[in-house]
């Protein structure tokens, strides 16, 4: 197996073969050798705010939370279920993982009132289905050259300017985005 990418960002290269993960970053949530799971942290649901989600799941919105907070599509798997990645000031006792250095993610609905509260963690956001990986085909993916892995920057889990994350992630480990090439090759 390759090493633990828990924490660890996907950058999608221009090869991926993939529409649904065309420059796509995606965290990295858990790796074991039976999966991985990660949340695309660049490609907000058009016309869904935050507040028109808790909205339509009926959980009530502070006044002083913004209107325009995006939710991410995470991914094409379990399109269906939310998952809150945020700051480590909010735990949920035996829902709440760790990801990496002070950040967590949590699946259940009082990590949805947490963020709708008066006192939400000090970061968050939410993302509606994930990415997913059975066994050895992260690996292998990998091995294709479909992603670059990167270190995780809180501008990038937190911020917003999405359609620039990507070509951001890249600059972060170094990697001049316009000299990618759409096919790669093995030496």
């Amino acid at each position: 197996m390759t090493t633990d990418l828990t924490g660890k960002l996907l950058i999608a290269m221009p090869s991926i073969g993939d529409t649904r993960f065309c420059r796509s970053v995606i965290l990295v949530c858990a790796h074991a050798e039976e999966y991985a799971m990660g949340l695309v942290l660049n490609k907000p649901i058009e016309d869904l705010s935050l507040a028109r989600l808790m909205s339509q799941l009926d959980v009530p919105m502070e006044q002083n939370r913004a209107d325009d907070m995006f939710v991410l599509d995470g991914g094409p798997v379990g399109e269906d279920r939310g998952f809150v990645l945020h700051s480590d000031d909010f735990l949920c006792d035996g829902a709440t993982m760790d990801v990496t250095d002070g950040v967590c993610m949590t699946a259940t609905r009082d990590a949805l009132h947490a963020v709708a509260s008066d006192t939400p963690p000090n970061q968050a956001v939410m993302a509606l289905g994930y990415s997913g990986w059975g066994p050895g085909q992260l690996e292998l993916e990998l091995a294709e050259n479909a992603w670059i892995v990167g270190a995780p920057d809180h501008s990038i889990l937190f911020g917003d300017g999405h359609e620039e994350k990507w070509g951001r992630a890249l600059q972060i480990i170094g990697v001049d985005s316009g000299r990618l090439q759409a096919m790669s090759g093995r030496a």
